[in-house]
């Protein structure tokens, strides 16, 4: 594998990334409950810790705890899927749409479920959050097979030339 392959799947994947961040983000905003949640938590979070910080104090750690454990897990459920499935397509020279939009979603979506186990019975939102890190999932799978994964397996580019007579 190339150099310039690596750069390209390395800008492909950050790529990937930073859209199903986005697409979390969106959804996570759409969806009423997740929104209140959001709003309730996270902004008065958010707050405190900005406000200990504006007045020269120490935040708390049990909000800088939190705030560090979400942002590792969005990392989890944002970068963690792209990077694998785009390990195994570029492996094994896989160009298909569907392997990187498809497998990435799901891969995406079940990750929380993977993660809890046999930890309770779904709540009954989840089906929403699972819809939610699918799509998101999907979309980082469909960016990076845009900007790198069609061109999985293929050997070097060469230059063509015309016959010469």
């Amino acid at each position: 594998m190339s150099l310039g392959r690596l750069l390209a799947i390395a800008t492909a994947l950050l790529m990937a990334v930073a859209c199903g961040a986005l697409a979390l983000g969106i959804g996570v905003a759409m969806d009423p409950a997740l929104r209140d949640v959001l709003g309730q938590l996270g902004l008065s979070g958010l707050e405190a810790v900005l406000s200990d910080l504006a007045e020269g104090y120490a935040p708390d750690p049990g909000m800088v705890e939190g705030a560090l454990n979400l942002g590792r897990a969005i990392l989890l459920l944002v970068a963690v899927p792209p990077a694998l499935n785009a390990v195994v397509g570029e492996v094994l020279g896989w160009r298909a749409l569907a392997w990187y939009g498809g497998a990435t979603g799901l891969l995406t979506a079940i990750l929380p479920w993977l993660m809890r186990g046999a930890a309770g019975p779904a709540g009954a939102g989840e089906g929403r959050v699972t819809a939610i890190l699918f799509c998101a999932g999907g979309i980082a799978g469909l960016v990076y097979w845009l900007a790198a994964g069609r061109f999985a397996g293929r050997g070097p580019a060469t230059m063509w030339a015309a016959p010469r007579r």
